[in-house]
């Protein structure tokens, strides 16, 4: 049985992480690494009551206890928010001195090029490389952007229970494809990713399907039978957003996690929907594995865009982040993703 540590188990990523080892045919022996602040989160208890172990430890702690915490693991996976690239880096240190045999950095999410693009991909390219300086074995693993955020307000306001951060806008003309994964999905791949010996020391891009802005918005009003209206946003307001948007981060002090949320969202826009980085021929152009070329039997398994809506409609949607309050919205950070 393959033992794997999860640091930020009871985040949206991580909870999907452990449905997905749970519900794998390959056996894993999961233990959380959890915050003494969270002990008592709902979130938690939720996961420990799955049969998931936990393991109290700051991760701040010292690097004697972060290596006795992570002793006798196979597989560390992180799913801490990566606004911080030493905690990672930390976690890391204590991975190799640990003997752990594979480190799964805190990634999940679109493709993009290592720099120059997106300070978030620079920060977790930063743990990348740190990763590799002390050939500690490892999987990148991205995923593209999740079906549940990629829905507009509907007029009736029927999906607004589960779409806690709707689309407003149409970026550019909406013809842009772009890779998606439904959140429940993200566990089914990183199961099969992590005991599967051709992805060590590999990226690997693993997705459901590829859509257009515009093909979102189509299938939602066949679906519901209603008239979306469209606000598009012009590619040069995007462009000039983005880059505004990275000056004011450079140029001010003592930078928190919200200052980088609010750049990561202008800079998403840019890349997915105007560049086409988040898609599978950019992420093969950078080096990914292919999830569809490693795993095909999955076209059949993973959650089709269609039936996500036809979920949502019906009211048997869940919303990303529905408990979680982030930087924007109260000084009390989150410590998973």
């Amino acid at each position: 049985m393959t033992n794997v540590a999860i640091v930020g188990a009871s985040g949206e990523t991580g909870q999907s992480i452990v449905n997905g080892l749970r519900l794998s045919k390959d056996p894993f022996n999961i233990t959380a690494l959890v915050r003494p602040a969270s002990i008592n989160k709902p979130e938690v208890q939720s996961v420990k009551e799955q049969g998931v172990g936990i393991n109290v430890i700051e991760l701040d702690a010292p690097h004697e206890d972060l290596v006795k915490a992570l002793s006798g693991q196979d597989v560390v996976i992180c799913c801490i928010i990566p606004g911080s690239a030493d905690s990672q880096k930390a976690l890391a240190d204590a991975a190799k001195e640990a003997g752990v045999k594979r480190f799964i950095p805190s990634s999940f999410a679109t493709a993009c090029p290592p720099a120059g693009v997106m300070v978030m991909r620079e920060i977790k390219e930063e743990v990348i490389n740190h990763i590799k300086k002390i050939y500690l074995p490892y999987t990148v693993v991205d995923v593209g952007w999740w079906y549940q955020g990629t829905l507009p307000r509907l007029p009736s306001d029927k999906l607004d229970y589960a779409t806690r951060f709707p689309v407003k806008a149409i970026v550019g003309d909406g013809n842009l494809p772009t890779a998606l994964t439904d959140l429940r999905d993200v566990g089914k791949y990183v199961a099969r990713i992590i005991a599967d010996p051709r992805t060590l020391n590999k990226s690997v891009f693993a997705h459901s399907e590829v859509r257009t802005q515009e093909d979102i918005f189509a299938l939602l009003e066949q679906a519901s039978g209603e008239t979306i209206p469209r606000e598009y946003q012009p590619r040069a307001e995007v462009e000039a957003a983005a880059v505004a948007a990275r000056e004011a981060y450079d140029g001010k002090q003592g930078r928190s996690f919200a200052d980088l949320l609010v750049l990561t969202v202008a800079q998403y826009s840019n890349s997915m929907w105007l560049r086409g980085d988040n898609t599978p021929e950019a992420a093969a152009y950078l080096g990914y594995l292919s999830g569809k070329e490693l795993y095909p039997d999955m076209e059949t398994e993973h959650v089709r865009f269609e039936e996500y809506i036809d979920e949502m409609l019906a009211g048997k949607g869940k919303a990303a982040y529905a408990n979680r309050i982030f930087p924007f919205e109260s000084k009390n950070d989150g410590d998973a993703k």
